[in-house]
């Protein structure tokens, strides 16, 4: 069997939870299984691993339309494929064309859902409707889909309502456990602007609507003065967002001390140093297919504490590895709360409640990271993925 597995994000190209995912079921798949990669970007030295850039004529077109001229290279570049295997809006395009041209299966998994992304308008004008054209032209031809998630499962048969149920499975994101393992490391967290001897409340993610970062700066106003913000954020989808947040966090900083915000991407090492000194890890998101980074949070053993929708309650157990944070939201794909302001009081109690208990938030870190060892690891989620495959062909 020879798989062609379609992303646009792969190593060292990576920005999002997508690209993770892709990395490490590539690996655990290629233990027995031909796997072709071909992603955006440029030329890597991996075998077995084919980049494609944007058509010259497209360089300067809407985003949209500069990914489909790479969907087109890649869709001509599959032939011999038994089966392509795309992951997010950008390669979807490629996967349905591959199986129309070549006449073989086409799985798509589905990370996020471009309808409950209506921000992402703000990013992509007019794109945005291409990109969910692309979309659900994809989801509804294709052979298989995989959720990651019960709840990004749910999202699918909602969105796309003339998708037969018996097609879309759940396959979980996983976590290398022995990439993302406890690291203590004072000096090194020391060096990055943060005091390893105060409580600390921990952030990592995209600067995106859907990360919940706007609402997580308004709670943190109202958390003990001793506990440190540590905001590892970067990578902001439009210049709008990345001003609020930056106004945002400058105000605050104004009220209290140990605002940390590191804006620059973090190397493992780093990172792993950062999640295992926090005291609590925290999750705002009011959109989350499932989020490999409270997986990434619990392997370095701290303690979670995430917004109870989409499919972070699938991960986080409340009251065993940290604590669900309760959300009512407007139905409009938008996951806004329908009471910010309770949102953000219950979001602040929360954290509070775990940070100012060290020892609770120890006990939800080790029942993390076991929680972890027993429902995502790779080589179940490769067997899955596997198993799917093989019933296409």
């Amino acid at each position: 069997m020879r798989v062609d597995l379609l992303t646009r994000e792969y190593p060292p190209e990576i920005y999002g939870g997508a690209g993770v995912h892709v990395a490490e079921l590539v690996k655990a798949l290629r233990a027995d299984i031909d796997v072709t990669v071909r992603c955006f970007g440029l030329p890597r030295d991996e075998p077995g691993v084919f980049a494609y850039q944007v058509p010259g004529q497209l360089a300067d077109a809407n985003p949209s339309l500069a990914t489909l001229g790479v969907d087109l290279q890649i869709a001509a570049d599959t032939a011999g494929a038994d089966l392509v295997h795309s992951h997010t809006w950008y390669a979807n395009a490629a996967g349905k064309l591959a199986s129309m041209l070549h006449g073989i299966p086409h799985v798509v998994t589905a990370h996020s859902l471009e309808p409950l992304r209506p921000w992402k308008a703000e990013q992509l004008g007019g794109g945005y409707r291409i990109s969910s054209w692309i979309e659900k032209e994809s989801f509804e031809s294709a052979s298989a889909v995989i959720a990651v998630s019960d709840g990004m499962r749910r999202d699918i048969l909602r969105s796309y309502p003339s998708i037969d149920p018996a097609k879309v499975s759940v396959v979980y994101n996983g976590i290398d456990l022995e990439d993302w393992a406890p690291l203590d490391d004072e000096a090194l967290v020391r060096s990055l602007g943060i005091d390893p001897e105060r409580p600390s409340v921990v952030f990592v993610g995209r600067i995106t609507r859907q990360k919940g970062l706007p609402y997580l700066l308004r709670a943190a106003r109202l958390l003990p003065p001793e506990v440190q913000l540590v905001l590892c954020a970067g990578a902001p989808d439009t210049a709008e967002i990345m001003a609020e947040v930056s106004g945002a966090v400058a105000q605050l900083q104004t009220e209290r001390t140990g605002v940390v915000w590191i804006d620059r991407l973090l190397s493992r090492t780093e990172l792993r140093a950062v999640l295992s000194s926090a005291t609590t890890f925290v999750c705002p998101s009011v959109y989350e297919p499932l989020g490999i980074v409270n997986l990434e949070a619990m392997a370095c053993g701290a303690a979670v504490v995430g917004t109870a929708t989409g499919g972070i309650p699938e991960v986080v157990a409340d009251g065993v590895t940290g604590r669900l944070v309760p959300i009512e939201q407007v139905d409009d794909g938008t996951g806004t709360p329908l009471d910010p302001d309770r949102f953000v009081k219950d979001l602040a109690e929360t954290l509070t409640e775990v940070v100012s208990d060290p020892a609770l938030a120890s006990r939800y870190g080790e029942a993390g990271r076991r929680r972890a060892e027993e429902l995502f690891s790779w080589s179940s989620i490769a067997a899955q993925t596997r198993e799917i495959y093989a019933s296409l062909l």
